[in-house]
């Protein structure tokens, strides 16, 4: 029986505007979706297959009803998504540029997630999780960074892998500094470290993923997923590095792009019952992945994040067409 993969953070609403290529001022029309990170992982986990819940807090209004109905539909189990009367829940503009780029505006201040308290964190939530996974967008000043502390705890006394998705979002922050020393902080709980190349410069200070990684594994990271966007991915270790190459696909939108590659690839160690890291072969690491991979890929050609996911039948269509 597959271990649960947990996801804290924030479920939001994102607007997706139906003209690409405009900046936020110049679209009359955009589309709600089901979007925040956490909940994109969870999703695309369990759209695969796994056992997936969510731990997150929305308000007691429409788009919190919304977003508990789409990630049940993705068989998310929404039994530790709390609400609350005290803030409404969270609302993300995003902008689409002609390369399928996003920028962002957010409407939280505050919004339910980031009231979540660490009293409100169940031990009983953790007692069959194999995974917790987080993103730092709830990791400012506001009572939902104790409540990832306390997540994290729980899940490492259950003998859990922590997966950190720093998923650099500076507009949300008043201090560029302050997003920099929490990321900081939180990447030492980490096991498995996502970091994107446009990313690495500002966590690391490296340019250069090789010069950063031994400064990452001796802070404890046992594994490093590194994403290039259209240049593929790798999964680097102590031991060694796979690398899957980028998809060619026509790309309407790369809104959870990164969380769904995430989130295959938490499936992918889920599926295969891993809980010792460096266990991992480097054969069956290069095929979870090129799998991860193609599940990114394929999610970049529709629009928004959880929908644009696929269930496990539909990737494996997907790639068989593009191998054949």
């Amino acid at each position: 029986m597959m271990k649960t993969i947990l996801c804290i953070g924030e479920a939001l609403i994102d607007f997706i505007p139906a003209q690409k290529g405009c900046a936020l001022k110049d679209n009359a029309v955009f589309e709600r979706a089901c979007g925040g990170a956490p909940a994109n992982v969870a999703a695309a986990a369990a759209l695969l297959g796994a056992p997936a819940k969510m731990i997150t807090q929305l308000g007691n209004d429409a788009f919190g009803d919304y977003i508990t109905e789409v990630l049940k539909g993705a068989g998310v189990d929404t039994s530790c998504i709390l609400r609350t009367d005290k803030a409404n829940t969270a609302l993300a503009f995003v902008a689409l540029k002609e390369d399928g780029n996003r920028d962002f505006m957010f409407y939280r201040n505050p919004s339910a997630d980031m009231l979540l308290e660490s009293s409100q964190i169940k031990d009983e939530w953790f007692s069959d999780c194999g995974i917790l996974h987080f993103c730092s967008v709830d990791l400012i000043d506001a009572p939902v960074k104790d409540a990832h502390r306390r997540a994290i705890a729980l899940a490492k006394a259950n003998g859990a892998n922590i997966s950190f998705d720093p998923n650099i979002r500076l507009p949300l922050w008043d201090d560029e500094q302050e997003c920099k020393k929490t990321v900081q902080e939180f990447i030492d709980f980490a096991d498995i470290l996502k970091i994107s190349d446009e990313e690495l410069e500002f966590i690391t200070g490296e340019t250069d993923i090789e010069k950063a990684v031994p400064g990452l594994f001796a802070r404890g990271v046992k594994m490093i997923m590194f994403t290039r966007g259209k240049q593929g991915a790798s999964i680097i270790t102590p031991d060694f590095t796979v690398f899957a190459d980028s998809v060619s696909v026509t790309v309407q939108d790369t809104t959870g792009a990164g969380d769904s590659i995430i989130g295959a690839f938490l499936f992918c160690l889920t599926e295969k019952g891993v809980t010792d890291l460096s266990a991992v072969s480097k054969e069956d690491m290069e095929a979870m992945l090129r799998f991860a991979n193609f599940y990114s890929s394929y999610s970049v050609t529709k629009k928004g994040a959880i929908t644009s996911y696929a269930g496990y039948d539909e990737i494996i269509k997907f790639i068989k067409k593009q191998i054949n």
